[in-house]
């Protein structure tokens, strides 16, 4: 893998359509020039949570990725998401993935109803190994909040940050107890391992107790505050981060207010009205967001901008 790819900024891309439902090319393509451009962004993230992968067929998973490769830069690492319900269907996404150009897999848990602990940590554990096995590009791996029955205990972890071609952790335990935890866990078993922060209000004090990068799908949104965050946090630069995460403040309470799971029809909503994309339309998410909410989303997005 290359020693750059993963490190700084990772951009998980939303994924605009009409409102018909239709892919929206030239709004991507307008999305990519926007958020994947600014000084930092080393990786772009395509088919997962934001781009609304559960949504897409086969087709148009593949589609996405050779599209966003011909839209990106040549050094800039493109990184595609798996998720997928069992196992057999996310190793047929990697080697379709593969096919289309992704240089980066992230491989996204599955739920084992039924499994205790320890029993589903070795599923979680035998579910990126068949992946790895299947597919020989490097793999990442999603962290999902500690309320998730899908998430992974720090042990489970550890033990996939010591696996072959397994070298990053999207962080996004949702606890700062448990990303200082995972993120000692993982460097113990292997220093090499890349711990991501995309923990939603936890920007700052993620890359305060340590980290390689950001992965975030705020940065659809907010690319240069994110780029700011992360360039103080290289820096070492106390001043700076407080100033980058007084800006993004407002954004991140908008953005990742409850439910969480409206953030990236959130994100739409943020880009329909800036006048980046055509239409706000999820084929995942029909929320229908009040005049506050949207105002608000402006209003964070001005701030960001301003400051």
């Amino acid at each position: 893998m290359n020693s750059n790819w993963l490190r700084r900024i990772t951009v998980a891309t939303i994924l605009p359509f009409h409102d018909d439902g239709r892919i929206d090319w030239e709004g991507f393509a307008r999305v990519l020039g926007y958020c994947t451009t600014q000084a930092g962004t080393q990786s772009v993230f395509v088919n997962g949570h934001a781009g609304e992968s559960s949504a897409l067929t086969p087709d148009e998973r593949a589609e996405v990725i050779r599209f966003a490769r011909r839209h990106i830069r040549a050094d800039q690492c493109l990184v595609a998401g798996l998720v997928a319900p069992t196992t057999g269907e996310a190793v047929e996404q990697a080697r379709q993935a593969q096919a289309a150009g992704a240089d980066v897999l992230t491989v996204f848990p599955l739920e084992f109803p039924g499994l205790d602990l320890a029993a589903r940590g070795q599923a979680q554990i035998a579910h990126v190994r068949a992946i790895g096995d299947a597919v020989p590009l490097p793999l990442a791996v999603f962290q999902y909040p500690f309320a998730s029955p899908a998430t992974h205990d720090t042990a489970t972890l550890a033990t996939l940050a010591a696996l072959p071609r397994v070298v990053a952790v999207k962080e996004g335990s949702d606890s700062m107890t448990l990303y200082e935890d995972n993120l000692r866990a993982a460097k113990a078993a292997n220093p090499a391992f890349l711990v991501l922060p995309s923990n939603f209000d936890w920007f700052m004090p993620q890359l305060a107790v340590g980290a390689d990068g950001i992965l975030s799908g705020l940065s659809s949104l907010a690319p240069d505050l994110l780029a700011r965050l992360w360039a103080a946090s290289e820096a070492k630069d106390l001043d700076a981060m407080r100033a980058a995460s007084d800006a993004l403040h407002p954004l991140v309470r908008a953005v990742y207010a409850l439910p969480r799971s409206d953030m990236y029809a959130r994100i739409k909503v943020a880009l329909h009205d800036d006048g980046l994309i055509g239409s706000a339309f999820s084929r995942t998410n029909k929320t229908v967001f009040s005049d506050a909410q949207r105002a608000a989303l402006r209003a964070g997005l001005a701030r960001a901008r301003a400051l």
